[in-house]
C-alpha cells in the first residue's frame, strides 16, 4: 500500500513515516507544500533506515502529488492548516481514499497546554467537513509523542483511538497502526467522538512538561 504523509517534514508526520518504513513494507511518500523540502527529508529518513539496515525507498513529492499517489493519505499538518490542506489535494483523491487527521487544536498560555476546539467541533469532523464525496475520514495518531515515535529505539508500547464513520476504513488504518510494533489500534466510535480524544493531547504535553522523565508520555489502556 502506498502512505502519503502530507506535511511529512514535521514531527509527527516524521515519526510516521520511519515507524512505517522500519516496520512495514508499505510504500511511504512524503508530502509537502515545498517539493525540494520533501525530497530532502526522504533522503535523510533514507539514509536514518539505512543505518539500521533497512533497504527502502521514501520519496519526496508536493502535497498534491503525494495525494495523488496514495490510498491511504495522513494530514501530519498543524491544525489551522488541516482543511486548507484538504482542499489544496481535493482534486487529486479518488473514491475510496481514507484521509486520517491526527491533528489536535492547542493554544498555549502561562498556565500551559489547552484544548482549542473549533467551531465544527473537532478538527477530525472539519476534516469530514472538507473532504470530497466517497473519501472517507479516520481520526488516528493524535496522542503520541512524536519525538517517541521517531526514535526507534523506542519501545512504544502506546495506543492510538480511533473515530470514524466508515467501518472498511477504520478496519485499514488499524491494520496499519497495528502493524507498527508497539502501537495498539482501539476504536472509540464515530466522529463525534473526536473532541474527547483530541483534548488529551494537551493534558499528556502539561504531564510531560511537569514530570522529569515524562516528556515522551504515551496513553495505554488497560
Amino acid at each position: 500500500m502506498r502512505i502519503a504523509l502530507l506535511g511529512g517534514t514535521g514531527d509527527i508526520g516524521g515519526g510516521l513515516a520511519l515507524r512505517w518504513a522500519y516496520h512495514t513494507n508499505h510504500e511511504v511518500l512524503i508530502g509537502s507544500r515545498d517539493p525540494d523540502r520533501a525530497r530532502t527529508k526522504a533522503e535523510e529518513y533514507e539514509t536514518e533506515l539505512s543505518s539500521r539496515g533497512v533497504d527502502c525507498t521514501v520519496k519526496g513529492f508536493a502535497n498534491e502529488m503525494a495525494a495523488d499517489r496514495a490510498g491511504v493519505i495522513v494530514l501530519s499538518v498543524p491544525a489551522y492548516h488541516a482543511s486548507d490542506t484538504v482542499e489544496a489535494v481535493a482534486d487529486k483523491l479518488d473514491d475510496g481514499d481514507v484521509l486520517v487527521t491526527p491533528a489536535t487544536g492547542m493554544k498555549r498560555d502561562d498556565e500551559g497546554f489547552h484544548y482549542h476546539r473549533p467551531g465544527a467541533g473537532s478538527v477530525t469532523k472539519l476534516v469530514a467537513d472538507a473532504a470530497p464525496d466517497g473519501v472517507s475520514v479516520v481520526g488516528a495518531f493524535h496522542n503520541l509523542a512524536a519525538g517517541r515515535l521517531a526514535d526507534l529505539d523506542a519501545d512504544l508500547g502506546i495506543d492510538t483511538l480511533l473515530v470514524g464513520e466508515d467501518p472498511d476504513a477504520l478496519d485499514i488504518v488499524s491494520r496499519l497502526a497495528e502493524e507498527i510494533e508497539g502501537l495498539r489500534a482501539l476504536m472509540a466510535g464515530g466522529i463525534a467522538n473526536a473532541p474527547e480524544i483530541e483534548a488529551l493531547t494537551p493534558l499528556l504535553v502539561n504531564v510531560g512538561r511537569h514530570n522529569e522523565g515524562l516528556h515522551d508520555l504515551g496513553v495505554r489502556f488497560r
